[in-house]
């Protein structure tokens, strides 16, 4: 696990969920304000995080499969994933502290 998000695609997405067993998954657009002011956020993330999540970003616009697999329909979307099943789904910009408690409630 980085300690940088790591960049999913709808090619290497299945491969990688099934690989480690707690992921965050940022589902951004380069188009979209309010992804790129999360983008600090989940950056951070994957710095405090480095070891016990694997913090990832999947750009919907160039990996729409995935995104559609999900029913992402608005962006931001940040998906918890534990196991290979989707326990969490926060839509929209929230405070770090948000993802935090997310990410907190499912390491236990």
């Amino acid at each position: 696990m980085d300690n940088k998000p790591v960049h999913l695609t709808d090619a290497n997405f299945e491969e990688t969920i099934k690989h480690n067993s707690l992921v965050l998954v940022d589902f951004w657009a380069g188009w979209c304000g309010p992804c790129r002011a999360l983008a600090p956020t989940i950056e951070e993330l994957a710095k405090e995080y480095a070891g016990k999540v694997l913090v990832a970003k999947l750009d919907v616009d160039k990996n729409p499969s995935t995104a559609e697999q999900f029913q992402v329909f608005s962006i931001p979307t940040v998906v918890v994933i534990k196991n290979c099943c989707e326990v969490e789904r926060i839509v929209g910009h929230c405070t770090k502290q948000r993802y935090v408690d997310a990410l907190e409630k499912h390491l236990k």
